[in-house]
C-alpha cells in the first residue's frame, strides 16, 4: 500500500535528496505497517518526532507504535518548535 511521509522544518534532511524540496514522499509499505515502522528506516532522532498527525489527526507518542496507517494516510511529522 502506499502512503506519504511529510517531514517538516529541520527533519526535511532526513528524507531522499530528491524529495526534500517538496518535504515529502509517497512510500510502498506493507499492510499494517504503524507509524513507528515509516518513520524509523529515516533514523530520525526519537526527541525531534514531537507533532505526528495521520490525515490531519494529533496521534499522541503513546499510541504510534500500534497506529497502523491504511492506504492513502499521509503521516506528517514536525520537530519541536520555539517561537517568540
Amino acid at each position: 500500500m502506499q502512503v506519504t511521509l511529510k517531514l517538516y522544518a529541520t527533519l526535511a534532511s532526513y528524507l531522499p535528496a530528491n524529495a526534500r524540496d517538496g518535504n515529502q514522499v509517497v512510500l510502498d509499505v506493507p499492510d499494517g505497517a504503524t507509524i513507528n515502522d515509516v518513520v524509523a528506516p529515516y533514523g530520525l532522532p526519537p526527541k525531534l518526532v514531537h507533532l505526528v498527525l495521520v490525515n490531519g489527526h494529533f496521534v499522541p507518542p503513546e499510541t504510534r507504535a500500534e497506529r497502523a496507517l491504511q492506504a492513502g494516510d499521509v503521516l506528517a511529522v514536525w520537530p519541536p518548535v520555539a517561537g517568540g
